[in-house]
């Protein structure tokens, strides 16, 4: 997605739209995804791989108002992963608690863009932009750009592709 990614978009929606029942269709596996999303309020989590069958069961569960956050390509509803954000993982947490803006200023950082691009993408000042990294780098601790995109790595909020 251009500007948000799912995980920051599920933010948004839960937050905006309380009542509304976000269902992620992903395509990453990972245990820590699948932690992220129900910390970003996802009432569902399947992966890409999953079968239509599949699918269409998280579809009516989730409707009905289930929870159905399963990792990987052989997922089974029995075992799913529901962990409340307070035992999210510290980077979670973290990642949480951050305001809407100041992710999509991380991701756009990750993604190699200077504060005078994230500016002009966002609709806002280079002073504004250069304010909400300094807030970032406070509040994660962090303090160069590059353990900025690692933690937006570690988080989920971009992915990294390795072409072999």
């Amino acid at each position: 997605m251009p500007l948000l990614n799912g995980l920051e978009a599920t933010r948004q929606i839960s937050r905006t739209v309380p009542s509304a029942r976000v269902l992620i269709l992903s395509a990453h596996n990972s245990p820590t995804y699948v932690e992220q999303a129900a910390a970003f309020g996802a009432a569902g989590y399947v992966t890409k791989q999953t079968t239509a069958g599949s699918l269409c069961s998280a579809i009516r569960v989730v409707h009905r108002g289930g929870t159905v956050l399963n990792p990987g390509p052989s997922e089974r509803h029995d075992d799913c992963l529901e962990k409340p954000p307070d035992e999210a993982k510290p980077s979670i947490r973290i990642m949480t608690e951050l305001a809407s803006r100041d992710v999509e200023v991380l991701q756009l950082v990750a993604e190699s863009m200077c504060n005078k691009q994230i500016a002009a993408e966002l609709g806002l000042s280079a002073k504004t932009v250069e304010k909400h990294r300094d807030h970032l780098m406070r509040q994660l601790n962090i303090h160069d750009t590059a353990s900025l995109t690692r933690c937006a790595v570690a988080a989920g909020i971009i992915e990294v592709n390795i072409l072999a």
